[in-house]
């Protein structure tokens, strides 16, 4: 006899075995149970059938005649019972069809009118709600353009705002540029100035040479053509005001300091605006320049 490998049967997995079909079951059942109740049937209609009767006559031997007997009676046939008969159908009663009655006229009216209102009541309150809702986006777009609106503006005031910040800061490097440029020059003029003023004044004299007069003539006229002076008929004799000039080497005029008044300073403000309004002065004729000199009017030479 083989022997079975316990691990085999331990790998083999365990299966329900299938359940016997219902159907089958069912069925058998169903033929049982009628043949029970065919054979009941049959037992209870053998039953219900009457007895024949019979009669039995006892003879005494001793009698040596008697009488024939008698011919037995035929035994009733028993006829089986009717069949039930089937139950008649229940006849339904004919549908009697209701007379239609005659229409309410009034009924009839209100109820039209009322579908009427009701129709109309719907038809404003879709005419109001698309109403309202036209205004809703209307106020919506003016709205989301009056922001659009805002922010341009805005956008176009940080434009501006930043090219005049940048124009402003151009300006100020170009002035503060100018300023050291003249700052400079001044300085060197002051230096040589002062340069000058720390010599004698004899040797100054000996060495400054002689000043040009057609120079001077082309400075007092340019200055006197910038010069308005209305006069004034109140003032006696010729009064005089001079002023002393500091000028760069291209003639633009640094300074005009007032070192004698006329007396009338209607007339001095005059002089001295017209003295800046000449920058830049005029040039010798070998381009060169007097780097300080001293220009002096009378009230009489400006009529």
């Amino acid at each position: 006899m083989a022997t079975m490998n316990p691990a085999a049967l331990d790998s083999t997995p365990y299966r329900v075995p299938p359940e016997p079909s219902r159907w089958r079951a069912l069925t058998l059942a169903v033929v049982v149970h009628a043949g029970l109740l065919f054979f009941l049937w049959a037992g209870v209609s053998w039953q219900s059938t009457p007895p024949v009767a019979v009669e039995a006559e006892v003879w005494d031997m001793k009698v040596q005649s008697a009488a024939p007997p008698p011919e037995p009676a035929p035994a009733p046939k028993v006829e089986p019972d009717p069949p039930p008969a089937p139950p008649k159908p229940v006849e339904r009663p004919p549908e009697v069809e209701p007379t239609p009655k005659p229409p309410d006229i009034a009924l009839e009216q209100a109820r039209l009118r009322a579908k009427e209102l009701k129709e109309r009541e719907e038809k404003k309150l879709a005419e109001k709600k698309l109403a309202e809702k036209k205004i809703a986006d209307q106020k919506l777009a003016d709205a989301k353009a009056k922001k659009l609106e805002e922010e341009k503006k805005k956008q176009e005031l940080a434009e501006k705002q930043k090219q005049e910040k940048a124009e402003k800061l151009a300006k100020a490097k170009a002035e503060a540029a100018e300023k050291k440029k003249l700052d400079a020059l001044r300085a060197a003029e002051m230096q040589r100035i002062t340069g000058a003023i720390g010599t004698s004044g004899s040797a100054a004299k000996a060495t400054a040479p002689r000043i040009d007069s057609g120079y001077i003539a082309s400075i007092t006229a340019k200055v006197k053509s910038n010069t308005t002076f209305l006069g004034n008929t109140n003032v006696a004799g010729n009064p005089r005001v001079v002023f002393k000039v500091d000028q760069l080497p291209t003639g633009d005029i640094i300074s005009a300091r007032k070192i004698k008044s006329s007396g009338v300073d209607s007339f001095d403000d005059a002089v001295e605006k017209g003295i800046i309004k000449s920058s830049p002065l005029p040039k010798k004729k070998d381009g060169t320049v007097e780097r300080t000199l001293e220009i002096g009017f009378s009230m009489k030479d400006l009529d």
